[in-house]
């Protein structure tokens, strides 16, 4: 995405660090006396603007979760402060100031004191909105804006008042400043130099080594920096694992790649810390990056079947069922009844056919290799009601975003295949925005260039045993500026139909032209028309509804026959947007049900990017069991977001954890709710098909600490047994009370089972 910079500025807009600066210069708190007004005028920016009339605002938290869900457009926010000129004379680096405004969604001009000092996104007049795609916007939002000024600026208005004012643009989903509590301060070092680590990931060597690279960068054009690197990794036991110390002499614009080898437990945690500590100042700079570790036991060799243990479909529609299994290959597949109508490859283990009669079905799935044989029992009901577990699959968008082609599609299921992830359950491969081209004379939807035979493409994909899905809007226009299908529902849907389409996730995008202050009916409108044109056709679709949340979807999202409905904007690969999406689905709870899914969005573990220029995920290994524990107790569609070429040890061992899975795949079909939130942290708990409940303990805070539950929060009573689902081992009998050990941002996920 292009930015654009105000001529006389000299800014900087950094990534984000994790880094600890050590000898932090002075700084002035922003994170409280905002002002906010909707719409959009030229007079918003300018220091004589009487604001008191405008509304209050927290800048860390998006204005969706303000009260102002239904806004899309422009927005502004004014903050008035007093900079004290005793400001610039403290601190290593006192030559320049800095305004640090945190995350802003999508596109933003700031001004102070009614000049422009900065840009990002797409340049915007009074009144207009921007008429670059969405999908250029996106790559905006979460860059924390650091503005960076001489002490000298004209503009700065020392020992006075000040305004800053921000102006927003918000296009769908998330909008606003959010997050990282804004502040003015002098530049510290952390400003001129980091650590990058998102070029790469942890690699895992078969003799349990590790690699790591990383680049020391100094983003100044002007200063030096001369001190000391230190490394070292430490396992979490405080087992010293590496250590190695250099001097460093980073030019200006210097960069350096290093890359660090150890031993290391691959199932114990362990930190990497980085630290530079600059010789004549005696200021640092430190990261501490969490080494990935495994929890997920290997597969056994012996037959084990995996995946959900109930399946739904629709009278004489098509059936295509992969019975989940592992062991040392080859597997033979049996099953002694299945209804008549369908049929078994015994090598593949695919189930195909149709069904006529409604009804239970009781099937008894047989899966046996040269060690031993598995038997288990598959439900299949045939009904109106389909997806009666949460979908598990892959999605385009959070990994190739509008570069997706059928190429990439290919891979991607050629990768869920090879991986083992089919094995498990892993079942969708869908495609995003970025397939579609117009409609033709008789309103059939032609692909582009980048998609040649959609149904050559579709029957790739089933063949491989697994189900394929696509994208588009009730709108005239996808989100990414594609064609949709907008008095074009009917033909869609048969044309998704004869190509094999398995899934559709129908984005509300353009529909805002339509209806721009959509009332409650207007918000199922589009819904209703393109779910009667799908039940018109003889396939088994899953109708995934993407609107964000809007007038609380989970409330008529099954009046619509909406199979699951976004809860909320796009995720992103940060702590901050995937723990405040998680942890504000209480609400939601009560509306799911089988076949009725309230949807958080896709998960961003492994290498993520939404478009060609990928990077590892953000999220630290701690933060990913958060992810993947929460979104399992949320019964949410697990939508895996990365390039599946690119799986390493850690995000494979995270997505195949059968024991994981299925608290998210639980016939019952009950989401968790919230049944303790105490100081920095969270407990949530959901109750299973067995009888069993399903805990999730949750640390907010930034270190390990202890997560207290007692059985009296859920009028439980007697002895239970305690189970770790991630390392799958049982932990003994309690009673009353436990504490569960849980490391910064991390997750520990039991289930407690009644003992006779």
């Amino acid at each position: 995405m292009k930015k654009l910079f105000h001529p006389l500025l000299l800014l900087f807009i950094l990534s984000v660090s994790s880094c600890t600066l050590h000898q932090e210069p002075e700084k002035i708190s922003l994170g409280s006396g905002w002002k906010f007004m909707k719409g959009d005028h030229p007079s918003y920016s300018g220091i004589a603007l009487n604001d008191s009339s405008w509304t209050g605002i927290d800048p860390n938290t998006i204005w969706e979760y303000q009260g102002h869900e239904e806004l899309d457009g422009f927005a502004w926010y004014r903050k008035h402060v007093v900079i004290p000129a005793s400001l610039k004379k403290n601190g290593p680096y006192g030559d320049s100031i800095r305004f640090f405004l945190g995350k802003i969604d999508d596109c933003d001009q700031v001004f102070l004191n009614g000049v422009l000092i900065g840009e990002n996104g797409v340049t915007v007049k009074a009144g207009q909105v921007p008429d670059d795609s969405f999908s250029k916007v996106r790559g905006i939002w979460d860059i924390p804006r650091r503005y960076v000024l001489s002490v000298d600026d004209p503009r700065i208005l020392w020992d006075q008042e000040n305004l800053i004012a921000v102006r927003c643009f918000d296009q769908g989903g998330a909008g606003g400043m959010s997050g990282n509590n804004p502040e003015i301060s002098l530049p510290g070092i952390g400003d001129y130099l980091d650590f990058d680590f998102s070029g790469s990931a942890f690699e895992w060597k078969s003799d349990s080594t590790v690699i790591r690279k990383f680049t020391i960068r100094n983003k100044s054009l002007k200063k030096e920096f001369q001190g000391s690197l230190k490394i070292r990794a430490v396992e979490e036991r405080g087992i010293k694992l590496f250590s190695e110390q250099a001097d460093l002499l980073l030019t200006p614009g210097m960069t350096i790649d290093r890359v660090i080898t150890f031993k290391c437990d691959p199932y114990v945690a362990a930190n990497l810390i980085v630290n530079f500590t600059e010789t004549l100042s005696g200021a640092s700079i430190e990261d501490t990056i969490e080494v990935p570790y495994l929890t997920t036991p290997p597969v056994k060799p012996e037959p084990s079947i995996n995946g959900a243990a109930v399946f739904g479909i629709r009278p004489y529609s098509p059936v295509l069922y992969k019975i989940a299994a592992t062991g040392m290959p080859p597997l033979r597949y049996s099953s002694p009844n299945l209804p008549e109508g369908l049929s078994l490859d015994s090598v593949t283990g695919v189930i195909t056919g149709t069904i006529k009669k409604r009804g239970e079905y009781m099937v008894t799935l047989r899966v046996e290799n040269n060690l031993g044989n598995a038997e288990r029992d598959l439900k299949i009901m045939v009904g109106d009601l389909i997806s009666l577990t949460p979908p598990l699959g892959w999605n385009s968008w959070n990994c190739w975003g509008l570069s997706v082609s059928d190429q990439k599609v290919r891979q991607s299921a050629n990768a869920m295949k090879s991986s083992g992830l089919i094995d498990h359950g892993w079942t969708y491969i869908n495609i995003d925005d970025g397939w579609e081209d117009t409609h033709d004379r008789n309103g059939n939807i032609l692909t582009n260039e980048k998609f040649p035979d959609m149904k050559a493409l579709c029957g790739y994909v089933h063949s491989l045993g697994l189900k394929i899905g696509i994208y588009s809007s009730p709108g005239p226009k996808t989100c990414g500026g594609y064609e949709g299908s907008y008095l074009f529902e009917e033909k869609d849907a048969r044309n998704y139909a004869a190509w094999g389409i398995d899934y559709l996730k129908y984005d509300w995008c353009s529909y805002g032209q339509i209806a721009p202050k959509p009332t409650p009916e207007q918000l199922k409108a589009p819904y209703k028309e393109m779910r009667h044109a799908i039940r018109k056709v003889n396939r088994d679709i899953h109708y995934s509804l993407c609107q964000y949340g809007m007038g609380n979807v989970w409330e008529w999202g099954a009046e619509v026959d909406g199979n699951s409905w976004r809860t909320t904007g796009d995720i992103e690969d940060t702590w901050e947007s995937m723990s405040k999406i998680g942890f504000r689905q209480n609400i939601c709870a009560p509306y799911a049900a089988p076949g009725r899914w309230n949807d958080p969005d896709m998960l961003v573990v492994g290498w993520v990017g939404w478009g060609p220029a990928l990077h590892y995920t953000r999220l630290t290994p701690n933060e990913q069991y958060t992810h993947i524990t929460l979104w399992s107790l949320l019964a949410a569609p697990l939508l895996i977001g990365c390039d599946l070429d690119r799986l390493d040890a850690f995000t494979l061992n995270l997505l195949t954890n059968d024991e994981v899975l299925a608290v998210n795949q639980d016939p019952c079909g009950k989401q968790a709710s919230l049944i303790r939130k105490g100081q920095g942290y969270q407990i949530w708990a959901k109750e299973l098909e067995n009888g069993s409940i399903a805990v999730g303990f949750f640390n907010m805070t930034e270190k390990t600490n202890y997560v207290p539950f007692d059985f009296k929060d859920m009028r439980l009573t007697g002895t239970w047994m305690l189970r770790d689902l991630w390392r799958q081992t049982d932990l003994g009998a309690v009673r009353n009370h436990i504490e569960m050990k849980v490391p910064r941002h991390g997750a520990r996920l039991v289930t407690l089972r009644k003992e006779n």
